[in-house]
């Protein structure tokens, strides 16, 4: 090989090496930003670099300026090539991001969950002390005949009965909706209706209670599973009229509501009480398994804390939201969920 063809060879060399230094450099910028696009314009970045060697050696060597450019259209042949393995390496990139982001995603909620059941143990298996110490206590009284008359502590048995069945039948609800394999029986229902239903069955505590419960509703229809989302209202209804004193009121408002942007109308339950409110740091947590905030928030006749997070678990069931707010006298509740 001539001394000449020794010379075109190394200045291609050199030119293709520092042009692809070059580029490489811009497509490590670029994957800082976007790895889809950095993948893509690698192999572009190849051709490119090799092309600009050909063309370097072949003005070198004194080539016609005709074979010049017909090396180079050869040369700019491939780049079509290399921009269709550059798009299929940016889709497959993009393919496997979009799976480790869902992985991810994945994992955490695992561990979110997981370290929500842990809490739930702590909190129930606490809770369950109480009632089961009472009874315990009431079993020995009677079976060693210290009790004369029965009836008072056979009301106290009872009581402490259903304390406990409502915490099984909470933690049976909440594990259900946790689960991957929920399946919800959506129907058109009318969540008027709904919300009425759920106001008359906890009018009996409300009156013990001493508390008013009325409100201002729409007709408004809703995509939902009717039991699940009965079950939501019921535990804010529960948990509103628990938490007002004496003579207070709990709004109940039931309207349709399109957000700014949405497509879609939301179907909107607002559960407002008289309970004073809650501290500003505390209401990022209300929906937390196991949150009472502070002892005047814990009903004697309560559970084990599950029923705002299973009104949180029905919600996110329905692809909707809940959210709660100090306003007025206490706080307002605001459930959203598909509309009909």
């Amino acid at each position: 090989m001539s001394g000449l063809s020794l010379d075109a060879v190394g200045l291609a060399a050199g030119v293709t090496f520092v042009l692809g230094i070059v580029g490489a450099a811009v497509v490590l910028a670029a994957a800082r930003r976007r790895v889809v696009v950095a993948a893509a314009g690698a192999p572009l970045v190849v051709v490119l670099s090799l092309a600009a060697g050909v063309w370097a050696s072949s003005r070198a060597m004194f080539l016609d300026p005709g074979d010049s450019t017909t090396m180079l259209l050869v040369l700019a042949a491939a780049v079509p090539v290399a921009l269709g393995v550059g798009l299929v390496i940016a889709v497959r990139v993009h393919s496997l991001n979009r799976a480790a982001a869902r992985s991810e995603m994945e994992r955490l909620r695992e561990q979110e969950v997981e370290a929500q059941r842990r809490e739930l143990v702590t909190w129930v298996s606490h809770d369950l002390r109480t009632p089961l110490a009472g009874m315990r206590a009431i079993a020995e009284a009677l079976e060693d005949g210290l009790v004369a008359d029965p009836t008072a502590y056979l009301h106290r048995l009872r009581a402490d009965i259903d304390r406990m069945d409502a915490m099984v039948d909470d933690l049976l609800a909440l594990s259900r909706l946790q689960s991957p394999e929920l399946r919800l029986r959506r129907d058109a229902v009318s969540l008027t209706d709904l919300v009425s239903d759920a106001v008359a069955a906890a009018q009996p505590l409300a009156d013990e209670a001493g508390v008013t419960v009325d409100g201002v509703t729409e007709s408004v229809t809703a995509v939902v599973d009717a039991r699940e989302v009965g079950r939501a209202v019921g535990n804010l209804l529960v948990n509103a009229i628990r938490h007002t004193p004496r003579g207070g009121r709990v709004e109940v408002g039931v309207h349709g509501r399109r957000e700014p942007g949405q497509q879609s109308q939301r179907a909107v339950v607002t559960v407002a009480d008289g309970c004073g409110g809650i501290p500003e740091d505390q209401l990022a947590r209300v929906f937390e398994t196991g949150w009472r905030g502070s002892d005047a928030r814990t009903p004697d006749a309560g559970g084990a804390g599950l029923g705002l997070a299973i009104v949180r678990g029905v919600a996110d069931a329905h692809a909707g939201s809940v959210h709660v707010e100090n306003a007025g006298p206490g706080c307002r509740f605001t459930l959203q969920l598909p509309a009909g």
